[in-house]
């Protein structure tokens, strides 16, 4: 059986991405539409060896859809996604929208795949942050194992999470530290190029940002509300692929060596932790790949059950994207899309 899929949003990096992995995860489709604003109309995209043109968002008629894909932010989804839910096909947004909302759930498939029970309350599903979906897939099968009672999570957070402007930003000031002259900052707060910057979203009253209130509360959703979690969320010069230090405190105790085994046997984890100078996964190494990456697995002598680890992936792959094409496949394999007739 196929689908009817439209990508909405399909002009973004997470949109052409998901175009991507439709086609290299071989997602069963009998159609794919682009879709977009009405400035982007016309404008074109790869879907594997295909090029289609971008139709307007305004106009579309999305209850001859079958799944959505929504990457065209929350203001666009939030307008949007009730009225193509109620239209037939099911929406899976990767907005920041729909995930607290409590008829939504908000899901990574290996870390709570049952949470699409009630998928047909509002037909949305929310993707989550970017750099969440890979903390919980780390964390989950640890969690299983030992009970976290309290994570602190370091973020450092590639441009591409601001989109396209980010990445053009990093490059525009890279080339002018050595060639052009400064530029200055539009996208980020400050200078990105050579430097970090640790703020992404807008202060809270609490001194927090809203980016880091992000991922305790859709750990506490996903995972498990007794984590005690805080969080630091910084932008650094890369352009693709966040990391994560990340130092956690179990209720029971859990050995480095016990730990990496079991990562090693976690859907969606890969370990590569080597105690050598190359032994371990950057961002760079990352980009392109599915995986959840652990490195640098080692125990914490300071706290009675701790472990500390480093976390990285591919932030447009596994924190967008794919995570969205594997909640669709999650669909298809309990049978629980819905075709809309063919008129």
């Amino acid at each position: 059986m196929g689908y009817r899929v439209a990508v909405v949003g399909a002009t973004g990096n997470v949109g052409r991405e998901m175009m991507h992995i439709l086609e290299e995860l071989q997602f069963p489709v009998t159609e794919v539409h682009a879709v977009a604003s009405r400035k982007s109309v016309g404008k074109e995209v790869s879907y594997g060896d295909r090029v289609l043109k971008c139709v307007d968002l305004e106009t579309f008629d999305f209850s001859k859809m079958d799944i959505v894909l929504m990457s065209a932010g929350g203001a666009v989804s939030r307008e949007w996604s009730e009225r193509i839910g109620a239209a037939g096909p099911i929406v899976i947004d990767n907005s920041s929208a729909w995930r607290q909302h409590p008829d939504v759930p908000l899901i990574v498939p290996e870390v709570n795949p049952d949470a699409v029970a009630d998928v047909h309350r509002k037909n949305i599903i929310a993707n989550p942050n970017c750099s969440t979906a890979q903390l919980v897939v780390a964390l989950k099968p640890l969690h299983d194992e030992a009970g976290i009672k309290r994570a602190v999570v370091s973020t450092y957070q590639s441009v591409s999470g601001a989109g396209k402007e980010g990445m053009d930003e990093l490059w525009d000031q890279s080339k002018g530290v050595f060639v052009l002259g400064p530029t200055e900052p539009v996208k980020f707060p400050k200078q990105i190029a050579f430097n970090v910057i640790p703020f992404i979203g807008a202060f809270q009253d609490d001194g927090y940002t809203d980016e880091e209130a992000k991922m305790w509360k859709e750990t506490h959703k996903m995972l498990d509300p007794a984590i005690k979690l805080t969080v630091t969320c910084v932008r650094v010069p890369v352009f693709v692929g966040h990391s994560l230090s990340v130092n956690l405190e179990f209720e029971s105790a859990l050995d480095a060596d016990d730990a990496r085994d079991i990562l090693r046997e976690a859907p969606g984890v890969v370990v590569v932790d080597k105690r050598d100078p190359t032994g371990y996964i950057t961002p760079k190494e990352c980009v392109g790949e599915f995986g959840v990456f652990v490195s640098r697995i080692r125990n914490d002598t300071t706290v009675e059950h701790g472990l500390n680890l480093w976390v990285v992936s591919d932030n447009l792959r596994k924190g967008a994207a794919l995570n969205a094409v594997q909640i669709a496949q999650l669909l298809h394999d309990r049978g629980m899309i819905r075709t809309a007739a063919i008129a």
